[in-house]
């Protein structure tokens, strides 16, 4: 063998131990593998759990920290939106805002703020802010009473109406001892398909879909009849623009200081009765007194749907609640019968006509969740049904304003005569309202303006559909009202003539007869304690003095034989000459 093959064999037992020596060092690897394998499995896993918490602890705190810097956002925003606007209406008031919100469900709330935007104008000294205050027009028919009907409304319409063939009677012979104005027969349909009767939506309102209202925190007087500071002062170009009916208006409509009415505006209301007028009322009855002018009479005839779902609302003034507490009329619930009175404190005018045209004309802004509503005034007193009056005089004729007309008077030239000679108003004031509507183009009456049949309303009832060409129309007349005198039968046929000639809107007027059927008009305050008086003074007697059945019979006198009556002629017997004699 050479040295080569040597190098190259082993003997079995050097190769055995080589190999045994191989898998050991082998396994040793493996093992130091594993450990330090786990060892970093182990480690990396707590690093994780180690981790993880810390950012679970971190997330947290940062949720904190941004619900602080939310909170200090809107903080800040709402500060700096105050400071801005310069005005707090809670603090105004004195009212809280829970309390004034106390138990209102969201929807209610949301419907009842008004959406104010507010711009500023005039110089740094004197800043004026000028507010457009939106109307509410979140009616819902969820909130509907209709469904206190049993009769559907579908139902309703395949019934036939009981007043569809009917015709009114020949007029009544003439009566010497009743003299003036009678009321005629007027068909109703019977309450519940009258309730059946009711629109499911609004009535379309033409051209005009939005409407809002000026607010001015501090109202400037720019020319001499200006109208008051609580309707305002509009100008003659914001009146003549008011007139020119667009889809969205802006104008002003009394109640300037705010955009919530009774609240820090003039023409104040308490917090629980606001709360009260800002309800869903889907019919409503009011009517108002001041002066302690009128004595509040109790409606008649109103049905059980009526009594439960319609609110009758009186507004009246301090000195009227004062004689009402008195006499013991007025107690704590503030109920007086049926109505529920509304004390109104800071009435905006002295005279106590001109603060009944704010609710007469104004309750639009007064009740701004509410589609149909009855004016009659304080001295009336309804005798039918409210849902009856709204089908024959609303629904029936697809009607959104009606209102009677005068019963004698069709001419407003007529009617400013008429108010002169009963010293109504001051014969100037009356005389400059006239010849500045003739500047405009008034003309007196006549067959030409057909099928208009008046223009001069009895304005004691009014009966409409809250929508905002009818809402339009109740804040240009209170302008006018405003404006000029009180007498609001003056100007009512102005502002319709200039909304008509613009859009495709018509007032119902009907017949002033038919007005008397559904309400009683009694006098006025004075004039029925003035005629209680007589009717006292008529009834006595002094006790002395003893009145015979019959004063035209004298008792008889008993006389003896030998009286004799002075100045009395006897009866001589009379003995016929004899012819013969003569």
């Amino acid at each position: 063998m050479n040295g080569g093959s040597l190098g190259l064999r082993t003997s079995p037992s050097l190769g055995s131990l080589q190999l045994q020596a191989q898998s050991e060092a082998l396994q040793a690897q493996n093992l130091y593998i594993v450990r330090k394998t786990s060892k970093i499995s182990g480690s990396g896993a707590r690093e994780k759990e180690r981790f993880l918490s810390c950012i679970f602890r971190y997330s947290s705190r940062r949720k904190v920290g941004m619900l602080i810097l939310a909170a200090l956002a809107i903080l800040a925003f709402m500060t700096g939106c105050i400071t801005v606007n310069k005005e707090n209406d809670l603090e105004r008031s004195a009212l809280d805002f829970d309390s004034r919100f106390y138990n209102q469900s969201p929807h209610h709330i949301s419907s009842f703020l008004p959406r104010k935007e507010a711009l500023q104008y005039g110089s740094n000294s004197m800043m004026n802010k000028v507010t457009v205050c939106h109307e509410n027009t979140g009616w819902h028919p969820s909130l509907s009473h209709a469904s206190a009907s049993s009769i559907s409304f579908g139902a309703a319409t395949s019934l036939k109406n009981p007043c569809k063939d009917f015709a009114f009677p020949p007029p009544p012979p003439g009566d010497r001892r009743r003299i003036g104005p009678r009321p005629c027969p007027v068909c109703y349909a019977p309450v519940e398909q009258a309730i059946a009767y009711m629109p499911r939506s609004p009535s379309a309102s033409p051209v005009l879909r939005h409407l809002t209202y000026f607010s001015e925190e501090n109202p400037i007087k720019t020319e001499p009849r200006g109208g008051s500071e609580f309707g305002g002062y509009p100008s003659l170009k914001q009146r003549n623009d008011s007139f020119d009916i667009k889809e969205s208006m802006n104008v002003h409509c009394g109640f300037v200081k705010g955009c919530r009415p009774g609240d820090g505006t003039g023409f104040d209301i308490d917090a629980a009765d606001l709360r009260e007028l800002e309800q869903f009322h889907e019919v409503i009855v009011a009517s108002a007194i001041f002066g302690n002018y009128d004595i509040i009479q109790q409606p008649r005839n109103i049905g059980e749907t009526a009594r439960k779902n319609v609110r009758f609302y009186m507004f009246v003034d301090e000195e009227t609640e004062a004689f009402m507490k008195n006499v013991s009329l007025l107690g704590s619930d503030k109920m007086v019968g049926i109505w529920r009175v509304i004390v109104v404190h800071n009435v905006p005018y002295t005279d106590a006509r001109r603060n009944g045209k704010v609710p007469k004309l104004l309750l639009h802004r007064l009740f701004p969740n509410v589609r149909y509503s009855i004016w009659i005034d304080g001295k009336l007193q309804l005798v039918v049904d409210p849902y009856q009056i709204l089908e024959r005089f609303l629904w029936r004729q697809n009607a959104t304003f009606a209102i009677s007309r005068h019963y004698s008077r069709f001419d407003v030239y007529e009617e400013a005569e008429a108010n002169k000679a009963a010293g109504k108003y001051s014969n100037f004031s009356i005389d400059y309202q006239i010849k500045f509507y003739e500047k405009e183009g008034l003309t007196p009456y006549s067959a030409a303006k057909l099928p208009i049949t008046s223009d001069v309303p009895e304005g004691c009832v009014i009966i409409r559909e809250h929508i905002p060409i009818t809402n339009l129309f109740s804040c240009l007349w209170f302008n006018e009202v405003d404006r000029f005198t009180a007498r609001d039968q003056l100007s009512f046929s102005t502002v319709r003539d200039k909304i008509m000639a613009k859009v495709n809107w018509s007032i119902s007027m009907f017949l002033d007869c038919e007005r008397r059927n559904f309400v009683i008009q009694t006098y006025h305050r004075d004039l029925l304690e003035q005629r209680a008086h007589t009717v006292v003074a008529r009834s006595y007697s002094p006790p002395a003095l003893v009145r015979d059945r019959n004063p035209t019979k004298r008792p008889p006198v008993r006389r003896g034989k030998g009286d004799r009556r002075f100045g009395s002629r006897r009866h001589r017997k009379v003995i016929p000459r004899n012819r013969e004699n003569a």
